[in-house]
């Protein structure tokens, strides 16, 4: 396969995850060692979800992020932009909604969803500004945006080890656990040159979100970021950080 480069090209990035697809889950709860699973928990209770609300949940894939939203009376959306992944997802979570969604041009209505969320996806996307415009368009008025995201850690003990994994250990992984290990060695790449959370949560604060927090987990390996939409036009933006 032709691995996607960091200009994130919109059809390259599509056409590599829709190459991953079938394995995508799987290949993931083994290089990170079982932690995409305690992340994905952790996700869910930032949502919050709760009976008659509608959640979206962007860069979806396989819908192994949207499940963990589920409950009794509420609608669940999964957007992503690779067929492939949406294929896939269809298939093993048919009570799910799968929609095909670019993140810089969200086919919603204004103020359509309570809550929406993007995990390990807000890196891929070309424009990173317009998707947080984006979801700040579709959300409702006080719902809140989650995002889980590679970040930079923390620790300083653990940083070269981490380092050392991502940048030798995690592409001979994937070329054990995976087909396709080009997919991740871009995955490697568009870590290292992804933002700190203090920039992200910035960022959360540009697109309009108040009350802007995040929480690091793994030592920093993965950051959740949340604001919330204003519920008036004269809320005031402030931002706090919690760190674990």
């Amino acid at each position: 396969m032709s691995k996607a480069d960091l200009s994130k090209q919109p059809e390259q990035v599509a056409a590599m995850f829709d190459e991953v697809a079938p394995t995508y889950d799987r290949t993931n709860d083994l290089l990170s060692f079982g932690q995409s699973r305690l992340w994905r928990q952790v996700v869910a209770r930032a949502v919050a979800a709760r009976s008659g609300q509608s959640i979206l949940d962007l860069a979806a894939g396989t819908g192994s992020s949207t499940v963990a939203f589920a409950g009794e009376g509420v609608r669940l959306v999964a957007g992503d932009f690779s067929e492939g992944m949406l294929a896939e997802g269809r298939k093993r979570h048919p009570e799910i909604e799968f929609v095909f969604a670019d993140a810089t041009k969200l086919p919603f209505k204004d103020a359509e969803f309570d809550a929406t969320t993007i995990s390990f996806g807000i890196r891929n996307v070309v424009d990173v500004d317009a998707a947080l415009a984006q979801m700040f368009r579709v959300t409702k008025p006080g719902g809140r945006i989650v995002i889980c995201e590679f970040s930079k850690v923390t620790n300083p003990v653990f940083r070269p080890f981490y380092n050392f994994y991502l940048k030798k250990l995690l592409p001979w992984f994937s070329s054990l656990a995976s087909k396709t290990p080009e997919a991740y060695s871009y995955l490697s790449e568009s870590i290292e040159a992804w933002h700190d959370q203090k920039a992200l949560a910035e960022k959360l604060q540009t697109a309009g979100y108040e009350n802007v927090s995040f929480r690091n987990l793994s030592f920093g390996i993965v950051a959740i970021h949340v604001g919330f939409k204003p519920s008036t036009s004269t809320s005031t933006k402030t931002s706090k950080k919690a760190t674990k």
